[in-house]
C-alpha cells in the first residue's frame, strides 16, 4: 500500500518525541542528577534511532499489516516477518545504534553490560516503552482528528441542507407573489406596475441582503412590511392587517427570512381562502434574547373538523429551526375560523 509522507506527520512524530525525551529528562535529572548531561545526550542519540523506527512502524508497517486481503489467514502471514524484522531493530539494532554513538563519540557509556544479550534486553526495554508512548498518543491524537473531521462534516451537511431548504423556500415564495402579481394583471388592475414594484424591492433583498448567516431584525421587518404591502394590493378595504412589534434592539441579529414563512402561510392558506371578512394579526417581540412571534389570521376551518396541514413553507421552516437553534418551539393551531402560529426562539441558543 503506496503512502506518500506527510510533512504534518513528521512535525507531530518531532513534537512527541520530545515529549517523551523531556519525561526521561525528566527522570535522570531526578534520579541520576550527577550524570544528567551525560544522559541527556545517550537518551538523544537513543531517541533519534527509535523516531525513525516508530514512525516506519505506525505510518508504514501496521497500515501495511491491516491492509484488506483475501484471508485473514495472509494478514498473518504479512504480519510475523514484519514484526520480527522489527523486534530485532528495536533489540539489536538499537544495541549496535548504541556502540555506533560510542564510536563516534556521541554517546556516553555510563555501564557496562556482562552479556551482550543483557545489554539487548536493556535497549529492549527502552524501545518498547517508545513504543508504547508513541502508540498512545498517537490514537488519542487520530481520535481528536477524527472527532474533528466527523464535527466538519457534520456542520457541512447542515450548511447543506440549510441552502436546500432555503433553495425550496425562496423560489416558492416567488411563485406564489407572481401568482398574485398574475391575477391582478389578468384582472387589468392599475396596480399591477405597484405589485412588480414591490416585488422587485423584495428580490433586491434577496438577493443582495440574505446571503450572509445572519441580518439584523430591523431587515426582517422591513421585509415584512414590504411583503404585507404587496398582499394588500390584491384586497379591498375589507382586508384588516394588524402588525406591531416590541423589540428591545432592532440591531439584534437573526437568521434572514426566518419569519416569513409563517406571514406568508397566513395569506396564502388564510386570507385567500377566507369568504368573509379577512384579517391578520401579527404580533412579534424580542426581549432578553428571548423572540416571540404569533401570526393569527382568519380560517374557513373548524376545530373539530380542520387537520392542520402543513404546506411546504411550514415544513421547510421546522427543519430550519431544528437546524439552526437549540431552544426553539413552533406550534400551529387550528381555531373556530382562526388559524394561529407561535413561534417562540432563544436566540441565544444558535448553534
Amino acid at each position: 500500500m503506496k503512502r506518500s509522507i506527510d510533512i504534518k506527520q513528521i512535525i507531530f512524530y518531532l513534537w512527541v518525541a520530545l515529549a517523551f525525551l523531556s519525561l526521561w529528562l525528566l527522570h535522570d535529572i531526578v534520579k541520576e542528577p550527577d550524570t544528567f548531561f551525560e544522559r541527556a545526550f545517550n537518551n538523544i542519540w537513543r531517541l533519534s534511532y527509535v523516531l525513525v523506527l516508530n514512525f516506519f512502524l505506525f505510518e508504514y508497517a501496521f497500515p501495511f499489516i491491516a491492509a484488506k486481503r483475501r484471508s485473514v489467514f495472509y494478514n498473518i502471514l504479512v504480519a510475523l516477518p514484519i514484526i520480527f524484522i522489527f523486534l530485532m531493530l528495536y533489540s539489536w539494532g538499537l544495541y549496535a545504534w548504541r556502540l555506533v554513538g560510542i564510536g563516534a563519540h556521541m554517546y556516553t557509556s555510563l555501564v557496562k553490560f556482562s552479556s551482550a544479550e543483557y545489554g539487548v534486553s536493556q535497549q529492549m526495554a527502552y524501545s518498547m516503552s517508545s513504543v508504547f508512548f508513541f502508540g498512545i498518543v498517537r490514537h488519542i491524537y487520530n481520535y481528536i482528528k477524527l472527532k474533528q473531521a466527523t464535527q466538519q462534516l457534520r456542520i457541512e451537511k447542515q450548511e447543506a441542507e440549510l441552502n436546500y431548504l432555503k433553495s425550496q423556500t425562496n423560489p416558492h415564495f416567488l411563485f406564489n407573489t407572481l401568482n398574485n402579481i398574475y391575477s391582478l394583471a389578468r384582472d387589468k388592475s392599475d396596480l399591477a406596475p405597484e405589485a412588480i414594484l414591490r416585488l422587485s424591492k423584495i428580490l433586491r433583498f434577496m438577493l443582495y441582503e440574505t446571503n450572509g448567516a445572519y441580518i439584523a431584525i430591523e431587515q426582517e421587518l422591513k421585509i415584512i412590511t414590504d411583503y404585507i404591502a404587496l398582499e394588500r394590493l390584491r384586497y379591498d378595504e375589507s382586508l384588516i392587517v394588524n402588525f406591531n412589534h416590541d423589540i428591545e434592539d432592532t440591531r439584534q441579529s437573526l437568521p434572514p427570512l426566518l419569519l416569513i414563512p409563517l406571514v406568508e402561510n397566513a395569506f396564502k392558506h388564510g386570507v385567500s381562502e377566507t369568504r368573509g371578512r379577512p384579517y391578520v394579526d401579527i404580533h412579534l417581540s424580542v426581549k432578553n434574547r428571548l423572540l416571540t412571534f404569533i401570526v393569527k389570521n382568519s380560517s374557513e376551518a373548524y376545530p373539530e373538523a380542520a387537520v392542520v396541514k402543513e404546506h411546504i413553507g411550514l415544513s421547510n421552516l421546522r427543519r430550519q429551526l431544528q437546524l439552526l437553534f437549540s431552544d426553539h418551539n413552533l406550534t400551529v393551531q387550528q381555531g373556530d375560523s382562526v388559524f394561529t402560529a407561535t413561534l417562540k426562539i432563544n436566540l441565544a441558543s444558535h448553534v
